[in-house]
């Protein structure tokens, strides 16, 4: 289930890419600007992409791809939680064509959906949203048990990641929430290729209304300094850190 996908994308992952968007998400973030996204009802008003059709569309942006070090993000929603049958047949054709795949993943799925992709997955972009799982389970529905679970467990696997934390001022964005992230990930020898500090934004609550639902909560916006701040933690402590979707440095 597919509702969008975005050209020229220059925020998820390295390069020019084209990000798919699937619907339907575990997740339900308090913040959430894809609203959209979040249901795994089909409309009816949506293309239908068979997979050859699919793979047709993102093969013509291939010189795009291949001068910028780019290729395809498969984004959502929640792609890991489609039929995996799906998923990995375009994985796996776009990786024999020599096109790099990204996933971007919130986290909460079964771990054998994470092993069935990881053989075509260049980098995972992976959502840690709250370290704390009460205050994960507060705002976004869920606790991050199987998300810290499969993170552990993708480390182990050696597979590339890039860590992205969306940062709510006052809420999850203090250096003290930061050490003691640093501290797992040390302890669990998870090894991120890449920090993204995401600051809190309120694109897309205009959405809301058009879909008939109720305005999303309003957080704060760390400020420049703070952010940088957070990003000379992460970079103290080994590790290549930016401020934005934008990556880069992934050795």
């Amino acid at each position: 289930m597919i509702y969008k996908i975005q050209k020229f994308s220059i925020h998820d992952g390295p390069g020019i890419r084209s990000t798919v968007f699937f619907m339907g998400c575990p997740l339900r973030c308090l913040w959430c600007h894809n609203p959209e996204s979040l249901s795994f009802c089909k409309d009816d008003g949506k293309d239908e992409w068979p997979l050859p059709k699919l793979i047709a569309e993102l093969e013509k942006d291939r010189v795009f791809y291949d001068d910028s070090g780019g290729g395809v993000t498969l984004s959502g929603g929640e792609p890991l939680a489609q039929d995996m049958s799906y998923i990995v047949p375009l994985m796996e054709a776009l990786h024999e064509q020599g096109i790099s795949v990204i996933i971007d993943t919130c986290g909460d799925v079964p771990f054998e959906h994470f092993l069935a992709v990881l053989p075509f997955t260049d980098m995972f972009l992976y959502d840690l949203k709250l370290f704390d799982s009460d205050l994960h389970n507060k705002l976004t529905g869920v606790t991050n048990k199987t998300i810290l679970e499969n993170l552990v467990r993708l480390g182990k696997e050696n597979a590339k990641i890039c860590l992205r934390m969306p940062l709510l001022g006052g809420i999850n964005d203090s250096l003290k929430d930061m050490e003691a992230l640093a501290a797992w990930l040390k302890i669990n020898e998870v090894r991120p290729s890449f920090i993204s500090l995401l600051p809190y934004h309120t694109y897309g609550r205009e959405k809301y209304a058009e879909l008939g639902l109720q305005t999303p909560e309003t957080f704060q916006t760390p400020s420049k300094e703070h952010l940088n701040i957070l990003k000379s933690f992460w970079e103290k402590a080994g590790c290549h850190a930016g401020i934005g979707g934008s990556i880069y440095d992934v050795r």
